[in-house]
């Protein structure tokens, strides 16, 4: 991405960045959770930047006190072939969200992934549901604080 066009990106999503960072090239905002879904139609919608694709989303924990958890979103715009990444930093004891599945319809299974396996909440999610673990399983096993082998007897097994 040339300056100019980072430059044009950063004054549109001004009041809504509060970090920014750099990966190899790849421009990276984070977004306050509370403006996440105007940030992000901005995004989208703005005939200046047009970022139409959401291409996968990530949840990471950092295994922290505060703002454990991040969820990382690769955003494309497919005219210019520019990417971003829209991180947003979320609290350790309720790593709740808004859904960016109302905005982008295919981080609809990328936030499901996120609950299921790292316990983030979605709000406003259209089938927020377990997708890998049994619904009543009340663990998440890409959590740093999970054991490696698993817990014992925590889900039952078949009989051979």
């Amino acid at each position: 991405m040339t300056k100019e066009r980072l430059d044009i990106l950063k004054s549109k999503l001004q009041g809504y960045i509060t970090e920014t960072d750099d990966i190899t090239g790849t421009p990276g905002f984070y977004i306050d959770k509370e403006k996440i879904i105007e940030a992000c139609k901005i995004l989208k919608e703005d005939p200046d930047l047009n970022f139409n694709s959401l291409v996968d989303a990530v949840s990471v924990d950092r295994f922290r006190k505060k703002e454990r958890f991040e969820m990382i979103y690769n955003i494309i715009s497919i005219e210019s072939n520019e990417r971003v990444f829209v991180k947003i930093r979320l609290e350790s004891k309720n790593p709740e969200m808004q859904s960016l599945s109302q905005v982008w319809k295919s981080a609809d299974w990328y936030e499901r992934e996120a609950y299921d396996m790292m316990g983030i909440n979605f709000l406003n999610h259209p089938d927020l549901r377990r997708m890998y673990m049994p619904e009543n399983y009340e663990y998440h096993p890409l959590r740093k604080d999970f054991p490696l082998m698993g817990i014992p007897g925590s889900i039952p097994l078949p009989n051979k």
